[in-house]
């Protein structure tokens, strides 16, 4: 795409491709400041390069992780709510969206943590899988509650996200053990709940997380320990009800091996998946500030939210 986008949002799409944006709250957050940046910063002249300036700032954006859907929910909000015959009038109407959304976007989680934190009871010990806002939020709202906690934390390899999790659990003075993440079966007799977030939710109820969601979602139902999937309704696939399959994310191979350790190990082929997709049989609860949802019956609550189509306003007329 020739048009070039503000730097400021230029900057923001890199920081969410290199992960130093990370959580689907933060990068739809992020995305929506990129797009009011891009609409106060736009010197178009008329409606059509105005226009023309926010399809290719949606566009980076978009490109940056293709799995984590809450970002093109954040950009079908702005789209669909940005109306004008003027630039002015398209400026405030995406600003006014963009700020809208993000009010929502902090008051969903505070809501999504009071529902959560009512399947957790005093003297639980919760196992986490990665890092995850909306887990977090259950957490933080179940100790305001005065529940006693305790926690299982998995390194989640290979970026070791879950020891930002233990380190935000600490400071909220939760015990915290870490353990490497094949080590996840042999605690799952200590605990009483598997918390995990999700970067996409496809209508079937599928949970679309971190790799190594669904092995451990495996181990807990055979163990008979209930796990429930913390998101926000950003985090639904809208494209999924028509058939759309859920893209999974390749990240680089350097994160697995060091390049300078190739010659020593010789000719391999290294893969990288940042998510798995756990089928809906094997998760108890979807908990949303909505309220909670068996995951068979998130579609319906799709259907609600976003009706039967997946359009995609923020890209540009062909």
């Amino acid at each position: 795409m020739d048009t070039e986008v503000a730097p400021a949002v230029a900057d923001i799409a890199a920081e969410i491709a290199a992960m130093d944006i990370r959580g689907a709250a933060t990068i739809a957050d992020a995305a929506a400041e990129a797009l009011a940046i891009q609409a106060k910063e736009s010197d178009a002249e008329t409606a059509a390069a105005f226009r023309t300036e926010m399809h290719a700032a949606a566009g980076v954006l978009y490109d940056t992780r293709p799995t984590a859907v809450s970002l093109p929910n954040t950009l079908r909000f702005v789209f669909q709510s940005m109306d004008g015959t003027t630039v002015e009038g398209l400026r405030q109407s995406a600003v006014d969206a963009a700020e809208r959304f993000q009010t929502q976007l902090d008051r969903a989680q505070d809501d999504l943590g009071e529902i959560g934190a009512n399947r957790l009871r005093d003297g639980d010990t919760v196992m986490t899988h990665c890092h995850s806002t909306d887990v977090l939020a259950c957490v933080e709202a179940a100790l305001d509650q005065g529940k006693d906690l305790s926690a299982v934390v998995k390194e989640t390899r290979p970026r070791n996200q879950g020891h930002i999790t233990a380190e935000q659990l600490r400071e909220w003075d939760v015990p915290v053990t870490l353990i490497v993440d094949s080590a996840a079966r042999r605690y799952l007799d200590d605990v009483d709940h598997v918390l995990v977030g999700a970067d996409s939710i496809a209508a079937d109820g599928s949970v679309i997380n971190k790799i190594g969601t669904s092995g451990l979602a495996v181990s807990a139902r055979e163990r008979g320990v209930p796990i429930m999937t913390a998101a926000q309704t950003i985090k639904l696939h809208p494209g999924t009800m028509t058939g759309h399959t859920v893209e999974i994310e390749m990240r680089d191979e350097a994160e697995v091996v060091d390049p300078g350790d190739r010659d020593e190990i010789g000719d391999i082929t290294v893969e990288n998946p940042a998510f798995d997709v756990t089928p809906p049989r094997h998760v108890d609860a979807i908990v949303t500030e909505r309220g909670q949802f068996p995951p068979e019956s998130i579609v319906t609550l799709m259907r609600e939210l976003f009706g039967e189509t997946s359009e995609r306003p923020w890209e540009a007329p062909v």
